[in-house]
């Protein structure tokens, strides 16, 4: 793949996930296949995520919803971070965690509420009494 990519690539994975903690999905992959994990890389942060048919921050909201109907807390984590380096508010996030009750059930939606206060509160977001 051309340089064009790797730059995409490595701006796109900054905008989203810089200042974010833990081991991100191409650190997972690296481990076990270092060229596959530089492959899937280029591919879902250069080419998907950094695509420019919809706003980041929609993107994101998208992502957001579709990780908590699957509920898959651990990637939501990160793409909620990501959500918030992007621009989305924490009220918006919250109400995309609400509108997806309908499809993936309250035990989603309450994982995935905590999941998003737990991001809050590491972020000194988290603006409610405990």
């Amino acid at each position: 793949m051309g340089e064009d990519i790797v730059e995409k690539t490595k701006a796109t994975g900054a905008l989203y996930f810089s200042g974010v903690e833990g081991e991100k999905p191409f650190e997972l992959w690296r481990d076990f296949d270092k060229e596959l994990g530089r492959d899937l890389s280029l591919f879902i942060t250069g080419k998907l995520y950094g695509r420019e048919k919809i706003p980041h921050p929609t993107r994101q909201l998208v992502t957001v919803a579709v990780l908590t109907v699957l509920s898959r807390p651990e990637e939501l984590r990160l793409h909620i971070e990501a959500a918030l380096n992007v621009g989305c508010k924490p009220e918006e996030i919250a109400e995309v965690i609400f509108q997806t009750f309908t499809y993936g059930g309250i035990p989603t939606v309450n994982t995935a509420l905590r999941v998003l206060r737990d991001v809050l509160k590491t972020r000194g977001l988290w603006t409610r009494d405990d």
